[in-house]
């Protein structure tokens, strides 16, 4: 069977693919944020897994103001990095896993979550970015991916329980699978920032690292947080960290934290990673 074998929380800010694209990592800016992407590299090439399913928000590239699916999930054999206005980034093309996507997306259907599936689609920052932080220059990706898109854009968003449940039924998906598949799930976005208006550059380093906390700790008080105090305290587009609580119901009760890294600022934001394994 298939077993979500770990979890891994990052944010996804497009300078990051930027300056890692044009070999900016050692600049003095960036160089400590992507010093500490090194300990999480070297954790996913030992875990090796076969199928990463990705949590992300599409920034208006496949998804306009006309169309927007709370929950979407890409079954194709290939998604190509999006053209977001100034040419598509440099990385390989995404390849998918047809077969455990369509499982994926009958179970979490039958289960009462409305996916919108997506036979085809383009891949922005907020997916090839978490690639090339946990992956770095490759010809090619080393495993499958699973494109989850979450709208975290326009009002409502989905509330943090319900993504948290979502990755249960994610987990419970993955176990029912009949190929002995091992997957890691990845939730994205975040953390404190906002893009715009009077509290443009808001980066709230306490509330960001009280949350990596309780990924862990209290992953109950997480789930109960409301869209207000996202928006009061971390920013208009702090909203984005209910993806991560996608991947954390995914995994086990108990988790323990294997490696975590927090760096402000990065493009005026929050930046983090966390890498969490199930306790056995």
């Amino acid at each position: 069977m298939g077993k979500i074998v770990a979890g891994l929380g990052t944010s996804h800010v497009p300078a990051i693919g930027v300056a890692h694209d044009q070999g900016l990592t050692e600049e003095p800016y960036w160089k400590p944020l992507f010093d500490g992407y090194g300990p999480a590299r070297e954790w996913l090439k030992k875990i090796d897994p076969d199928v990463v399913i990705l949590v992300y928000n599409d920034h208006g590239t496949v998804f306009s103001l006309q169309s927007i699916p709370t929950f979407a999930i890409g079954v194709a054999e290939q998604y190509k990095p999006a053209d977001e206005g100034w040419g598509p980034r440099p990385v390989p093309v995404v390849e998918g896993d047809a077969n455990l996507s369509w499982h994926l997306a009958e179970s979490l259907i039958l289960d009462e979550f409305d996916m919108t599936i997506m036979n085809e689609m383009d891949v922005d920052h907020g997916l090839t970015v978490p690639l090339s932080i946990t992956c770095g220059h490759v010809d090619k990706w080393p495993f499958k991916v699973i494109p989850l898109a979450v709208n975290v854009v326009l009002y409502p968003p989905p509330t943090g329980n319900r993504c948290y449940n979502l990755g249960r039924a994610i987990r419970k998906a993955v176990e029912a699978y009949d190929e002995d598949t091992r997957v890691v799930i990845m939730g994205t976005g975040g953390m404190s920032h906002q893009l715009h208006g009077e509290r443009a550059g808001l980066i709230n380093r306490e509330w960001d690292n009280r949350f990596l906390d309780d990924l862990s700790k209290d992953p109950e008080r997480l789930r109960k947080i409301p869209h207000l105090e996202y928006v009061r305290e971390t920013g208009a587009e702090g909203i984005e960290m209910v993806m991560w609580l996608v991947m954390r119901g995914a995994l086990d009760d108990n988790v323990k934290e294997v490696y975590r890294h927090y760096h402000v600022p990065a493009s005026n934001t929050g930046a983090g990673l966390i890498v969490l394994e199930n306790d056995a």
